[in-house]
């Protein structure tokens, strides 16, 4: 039905019938569900479980429209194929790299830029580096969305937790009067339908479901880690000088033993929330090695990319033994930084 009356923070249709399903409010009145009020009011989060599939069928029905879209990913946690998306949705799209202010702030927007760009394929009108929590290049990319549209609609994409809620709230804030505002949450599937926003007479965002990275360490941890995962300043970066049969353990999701090789400099881009500790020798200990052991030959300045939680930078080349839960995705890179 076109007439009913949807959520304002996620999208779905609200409904007074069953307290136990999605879009569920005491009062049909009220612009938020009450998983968003209790969300946006005392930090409660309800798990909600969606395919991709339902996911996938929504983006594809963006792919059909001429709109300009923008997909918004997560500097920390840049996907494995960047360009996958393009398999879904054909239109013109600005890449949005968001959360500039979690790196260094010696990292240069260039590098970043340059190493996402492929002379071969040129899946993106742009890429553009922005920062919602500082406001940085937000004025810029709206300059560049009024560029590249091709009418008053412009969808906004991305995998979970990248964070589209926030950049649209942004936009919100400095060039809308609207009081309407996205629900904002670290947690996984907080956006759950289509939820458009009235920016200004030629400009209308369209928020979509962040598809689920299923490998991501956040759809396996407590909803306490993955507020001590989740970056929210400027990470300082931690070196370890690594020996031959050497390792390093972060809290108890992941155990990285480094067993062949000449020493070797690992560089750890993770939430500075995140406890770290070294073992000197990695026989002594049989901490987390009950979980699925994936083996790498890293070659010189190599990332180790933890879906969900950062990565490694390894500089010089040699064997890394990997522990970690069987349903998160590990890879590695080339070196972003």
């Amino acid at each position: 039905m076109n007439n009913e009356k949807r959520c304002e923070g996620c999208g779905v249709a609200l409904q007074d019938q069953n307290v136990l399903q999605e879009g569920y409010t005491t009062n049909l009145e009220n612009n938020l569900c009450q998983r968003c009020f209790r969300m946006k009011n005392y930090g409660e989060y309800q798990v909600v479980t969606k395919s991709n599939d339902e996911y996938i069928e929504i983006l594809k029905e963006v792919g059909k429209t001429k709109d300009l879209v923008i997909y918004v990913t997560d500097l920390l946690n840049i996907e494995k194929n960047i360009n996958q998306i393009r398999t879904i949705i054909p239109n013109k799209m600005i890449l949005v790299l968001n959360k500039m202010d979690v790196l260094p702030k010696s990292v240069k927007e260039e590098k970043l830029k340059k190493y996402l760009m492929n002379d071969d394929d040129n899946s993106f009108e742009e890429i553009i580096v922005i920062s919602t929590e500082k406001n940085y290049n937000i004025d810029y990319l709206l300059k560049r969305i009024k560029f590249y549209q091709t009418s008053r609609n412009v969808y906004v994409v991305g995998h979970t937790n990248a964070g589209k809620s926030s950049l649209i709230n942004k936009l919100i804030k400095n060039y809308s009067d609207k009081t309407q505002e996205l629900t904002m949450s670290p947690l996984p599937s907080t956006t759950l339908n289509m939820v458009n926003i009235e920016i200004n007479d030629y400009l209308t965002l369209i928020d979509t479901p962040g598809l689920v990275d299923v490998g991501s360490i956040l759809n396996h941890v407590s909803a306490e880690m993955v507020k001590k995962i989740s970056a929210k300043k400027e990470i300082k970066p931690r070196t370890y000088q690594l020996r031959k049969n050497q390792s390093i353990i972060i809290e108890d999701l992941v155990r990285i033993d480094y067993v062949e090789g000449e020493k070797n400099s690992f560089t750890l881009f993770i939430s500075n929330d995140l406890k770290v500790r070294r073992l000197l020798n990695l026989f002594n200990n049989s901490e987390l090695k009950d979980k699925n052991k994936i083996t790498y030959n890293m070659k010189y300045d190599e990332d180790l990319a933890i879906s969900g939680l950062g990565f490694v930078k390894i500089v010089d080349k040699g064997v890394i033994n990997v522990y970690i839960d069987k349903d998160v995705d590990t890879f590695t890179r080339k070196s972003l930084i």
